[in-house]
């Protein structure tokens, strides 16, 4: 998988001038352009670089979110490879798209548990894709489907590509979600604080899981170029980057 990814974006890099292309390997400890995203009052997490690959554990069940980019940013196409390596309870691996502040577009691959009245709880594998304030945890469902959980010890390739309203997600370049439009619920009672979810950056995280995140690649036109990916692996590297900027 990770090969592949290699090949295809440099295949990108020579044939898309058009786009710029934003590649970030965490070959370094140098992650001046990225801020957590936590809940509330919620401490921000360790993100630790290991043999070239971005590693971070959560005990949590809440969406610890680490997050680049500009809230100008349009439309682009957001990928990456992540390895989920242990699981520690109820969880999430997602991905996302449109940050702006602590409003978010988040698609998720997890196993809640919904609890109804009267009868037994009810334990999932899903696709969640939602959209809210990560803030105040109100969020509007965009999509839901059954999908199975991540295998652990084995990467997997998450995308989400985002054009004007319409959203779409793939695991393993098979499209899980999408096209899916998103109303506009500016003015709308009960929801006119939310913003149209049309600019902002980009981010991954997780929930009550070890995993190891790399190859992470944006294009579109608002994007910067920046870095490239490794065409042969360099020397092993284990940093640990505690000082999060948090907002």
């Amino acid at each position: 998988m990770k090969f592949t990814l290699i090949v295809g974006a440099l295949f990108l890099l020579s044939c898309s001038g058009w786009a710029g292309t934003y590649i970030e390997t965490f070959n370094d400890d140098d992650l001046e352009d990225w801020q957590e995203l936590v809940r509330l009052d919620q401490a921000p997490g360790v993100w630790e670089v290991v043999d070239d690959e971005l590693q971070t554990v959560s005990r949590e069940k809440f969406v610890r979110l680490l997050t680049t980019g500009n809230s100008t940013w349009e439309d682009y196409t957001v990928e990456f490879d992540v390895k989920p390596l242990n699981k520690h309870g109820i969880g999430a691996i997602t991905i996302a798209a449109r940050v702006q502040g602590t409003w978010v577009v988040l698609c998720s691959i997890e196993d809640p548990v919904e609890f109804v009245e009267g009868k037994p709880p009810l334990h999932r594998e899903q696709i969640s894709c939602v959209y809210g304030d990560f803030h105040d945890v109100i969020f509007v469902r965009l999509h839901a489907a059954p999908h199975p959980l991540l295998k652990l010890n084995k990467w997997a390739h998450l995308k989400m590509r985002v054009h004007n309203n319409i959203f779409n997600f793939s695991v393993n370049e098979k499209q899980v979600m999408g096209p899916a439009k998103m109303p506009n619920l500016i003015g709308v009672p009960a929801f006119g604080h939310f913003p149209n979810f049309r600019t902002g950056g980009v981010g991954f995280g997780l929930a009550n899981y070890t995993a190891r995140f790399d190859n992470l690649i944006i294009t579109g036109k608002d994007i910067p170029n920046k870095g490239t990916l490794p065409v042969a692996p360099s020397g092993k590297l284990a940093t640990t980057w505690g000082q999060l900027k948090q907002f």
